[in-house]
């Protein structure tokens, strides 16, 4: 039996203190950094899936980042600012870059504390993603994830 799935979307950095869900069923995360002018479509993408980013033909744990329109200059500071938060070895396949064997968080404090973090390291807008696997949507709504930002997930 497929378990039911829920993606909430355009959260804010600041909205993830209030949210108390149960990080086990946060199947992943992602946190999309727009630099200004959006019209460049210049951005960083952080995320994290619970079992694995697709490597070849293998699944590879930890902390990832994809890019577009960002100078390959630019891109070491990325990798070192999550390296030395995460830890982990960069392994680059195309414009992603996971830094296999890093740290993973769950917790709506630590991502919201990314997405911060990185809005003022990269000088970008942050939007954050969850998609959370098997709560019901009165587990989700006691969580406090608004229910405008939710996108349901076909079975």
């Amino acid at each position: 039996m497929a378990r039911n799935r829920s993606r909430y979307w355009k959260l804010e950095p600041g909205e993830m203190s209030d949210l108390k869900y149960d990080e086990s069923k946060l199947l992943n995360w992602e946190i999309k950094c727009v630099r200004q002018p959006e019209d460049e479509a210049r951005f960083i993408g952080v995320f994290m899936y619970k079992n694995g980013t697709p490597y070849d033909y293998e699944s590879i744990k930890g902390v990832c980042y994809y890019h577009n329109n960002i100078g390959r200059d630019e891109l070491q500071s990325i990798t070192s600012f999550l390296q030395k938060r995460f830890g982990g070895k960069p392994m680059e396949k195309s414009e992603r870059i996971i830094m296999s064997g890093s740290d993973e968080i769950y917790a709506p404090s630590e991502i919201g504390r990314l997405a911060s973090d990185m809005e003022s390291e990269f000088n970008a807008k942050a939007v954050i993603s969850l998609e959370f696997e098997g709560p019901s949507q009165e587990e989700l709504k006691d969580a406090g994830l608004p229910e405008a930002k939710l996108l349901p997930i076909p079975t």
